[in-house]
């Protein structure tokens, strides 16, 4: 190695008397320049590892700090770990339905093996480039124009996926993938799309215009049959009200009747028994002679009532009267007779009821 180091000395001394002094000082400033430093130390990142060789063999993992590398025995490799991304920009492609797409995106990736990294591919960083681009060609083929537009997630996670499986083996994860622009490649097809979208968003306003229409009949519909139902629900609920009130307006006719057929048994009765003691009757009961004395007695008392009634009345109406004896039924003017029968029908009703 020193003879070596002695002949390419002696070479370069040969170049500069060639070249002379001036030559002599440039060259001399471009080796500075060029010659890398050798130091005994090397500082390996936090967030980074790296790989020691020997002489190009037995590789060495070096954690965050200060390490050992001796000058030509050493070769250090420095591994980022932290998650980083590569832009992927105007990426032509064509998708399922064959429409030209310029699409760009984002790749994230970070590496969980720094040892297949460095050993498993040559230039890990450029190959993951690589992987992404020919992913992106064709997972785009696989979804139609309409999918990518409305659903970009999903084909993020496609992405995710298939990017994901093919940089494994060389120990770098894809966290994720994300499409950042997306549109097509010239402007003819971009106005066709457009005026595409514009029909279909006319279709769907037309649906959504005739579904309202439906709903809104449907809304009348409902509001009439159920303003129907309403309407006939009022009619029973009025009818069962008018029968109950019907039944128990006869309920309570019946039990006045009752009540005045009792009153009037009973002022006939103390009327009777009033009669039969004038006239000194000495029989326990009282007979149906003084009944029939004491309900004329009340028949009378209840004319003279009505003929007060009349002679107070502020009327100008004409009443005729029939003689005591006369023929008062082809005219029917005096219906006392017919008063008689009713309440004597209505006393004899009274006592058989309360027997």
């Amino acid at each position: 190695m020193n003879s070596a180091l002695r002949q390419v000395s002696k070479n370069t001394a040969a170049q500069l008397t060639v070249l002379g002094g001036g030559g002599r000082g440039v060259i001399g400033s471009l080796l500075r320049v060029q010659a890398p430093k050798r130091t005994l130390f090397t500082i390996i990142h936090q967030g980074h590892e790296g790989w020691r060789l020997s002489l190009g063999r037995n590789p060495v993992k070096l954690e965050p700090g200060l390490q050992i590398a001796l000058p030509l025995y050493h070769t250090i490799q420095e591994i980022d770990l932290r998650e980083t991304s590569v832009n992927i920009l105007d990426l032509t492609g064509f998708t399922m339905d064959n429409v030209p797409v310029s699409l760009s995106g984002s790749l994230f990736y970070r590496v969980k093996n720094s040892y297949d990294a460095c050993f498993s591919v040559h230039g890990f960083r450029s190959n993951v480039e690589k992987i992404g681009t020919s992913a992106m060609r064709s997972v785009i083929g696989h979804f139609a124009y309409d999918e990518v537009i409305g659903d970009r997630n999903k084909i993020n996670q496609k992405l995710h996926e298939v990017i994901g499986k093919s940089i494994e083996k060389w120990g770098v994860e894809c966290t994720r993938f994300e499409i950042q622009a997306f549109k097509p490649s010239n402007r003819e097809v971009e106005r066709q799309l457009e005026l595409q979208m514009e029909a279909e968003r006319n279709r769907r306003k037309q649906l959504l215009d005739t579904q309202a229409q439906v709903n809104v009949a449907e809304g009348m519909k409902q509001k009439a049959i159920l303003a129907s139902e309403g309407a006939f629900q009022a009619q029973l609920n009025e009818a069962a009200g008018e029968k109950q009130r019907k039944i128990l307006e006869s309920e309570g006719n019946l039990e006045a009747a009752r009540n005045e057929g009792r009153a009037l048994a009973e002022q006939i009765e103390i009327i009777a028994g009033a009669l039969a003691a004038v006239q000194g009757s000495s029989k326990p009961s009282v007979s149906e002679t003084y009944r029939v004395r004491a309900l004329d007695a009340l028949i009378e008392l209840k004319r003279l009532e009505r003929l007060q009634a009349i002679a107070k009345g502020s009327g100008n109406s004409t009443y005729f009267f029939g003689e005591a004896g006369g023929d008062s039924t082809a005219y029917q003017v005096d219906n006392s007779e017919k008063w008689k029968k009713n309440l004597v029908d209505r006393a004899l009703h009274s006592q058989a009821a309360s027997q």
